[in-house]
C-alpha cells in the first residue's frame, strides 16, 4: 500500500486496458498519460473509464491494450477550460497496478469505490417516467495541499430519498461503483455530438456520523 493514500477516496477496479496511452500533462518532470479500462458489469454492459498513469509507474512507450489489470487508486477531477467555459474531467488516478492472467469470476468485485466528502451543491431528487426515485449529488472530496476533487454521484430508491434531504455542507460516506454513460449534446440545430459522462453509482450512502440508507 502507498503511504500517501488517503482513506476518503479509494478505488479498486479490474478490467482490460482497451486503448493506447494519450499524453495528459507533466509536473516537475513527471509525465502523466491516460488509457481506458473496460470493466464488465453483471448485466453485460461494459463501463469504459479513463485511467491516469505516471510514466514512473508504467512505460508509456509500450502498448498494453488487451492486458487484464487490477488497479488501486483514487477518482480525481480537474477543470479543463473549453470554449469559454470549464468542463469537469474525471479519471482514476492510478497508484498501484497489477497485471493478471485472467478476469476474476466475481464481476461485483471488479468495480468498487469508497468516498467520504461534503455535499457541495443542492442534491436534485426526481422520479423517472416509470416512477423510480433518483437523486444527483456532487461531492467535494478533500486531498492534501488544500485541493479537492468534485465527484458527481447518483443514488436510487431509499438512497435517493435520503440524498434528497441532504443539505450543502453535510459530510457523507458513499460506497458504490464508477460508471460511464453516453448522452447526446446539441451543438446547433443541425449538429449533435455523443458525449460520455462519468459518475459514481451509490450502493450505500450515509452521513459521516453513521446515519443513512441502503440501496433498494
Amino acid at each position: 500500500m502507498s503511504d500517501n493514500r488517503m482513506d476518503n477516496n479509494r478505488v479498486n477496479v479490474t478490467g482490460k486496458i482497451c486503448s493506447g496511452f494519450r499524453y495528459s500533462h507533466q509536473i516537475y518532470g513527471e509525465g502523466f498519460y491516460v488509457a481506458d479500462i473496460c470493466i464488465s458489469r453483471e448485466s453485460g454492459y461494459t463501463d469504459i473509464i479513463p485511467l491516469m498513469f505516471s510514466d514512473k509507474l508504467l512505460d508509456a512507450g509500450q502498448d498494453y491494450t488487451g492486458s487484464m489489470v487490477a488497479v488501486v487508486g483514487q477518482f480525481r477531477s480537474y477543470n479543463r477550460h473549453e470554449e469559454r467555459k470549464n468542463r469537469l474531467v474525471l479519471s482514476i488516478f492510478v497508484q498501484e497496478v497489477e497485471f493478471l492472467e485472467e478476469e476474476p469470476v466475481n464481476s461485483r468485485e471488479n468495480n468498487r469505490i469508497f468516498l467520504e466528502g461534503f455535499v457541495c451543491k443542492e442534491p436534485v431528487y426526481r422520479k423517472t417516467p416509470l416512477g423510480r426515485e433518483i437523486a444527483d449529488i456532487l461531492l467535494a472530496v478533500n486531498r492534501p495541499y488544500g485541493k479537492s476533487d468534485y465527484i458527481p454521484c447518483i443514488a436510487w430508491g431509499r438512497n435517493a430519498r435520503f440524498a434528497g434531504r441532504l443539505e450543502v455542507g453535510e459530510a457523507v460516506k458513499l460506497h458504490g461503483r464508477i460508471q460511464s454513460r453516453e448522452y447526446v449534446k446539441c451543438l446547433s440545430e443541425e449538429k449533435v455530438e455523443t458525449m460520455v459522462a462519468y459518475e459514481v453509482s451509490a450502493s450505500q450512502l450515509e452521513q459521516a456520523s453513521g446515519t443513512g440508507g441502503d440501496e433498494t
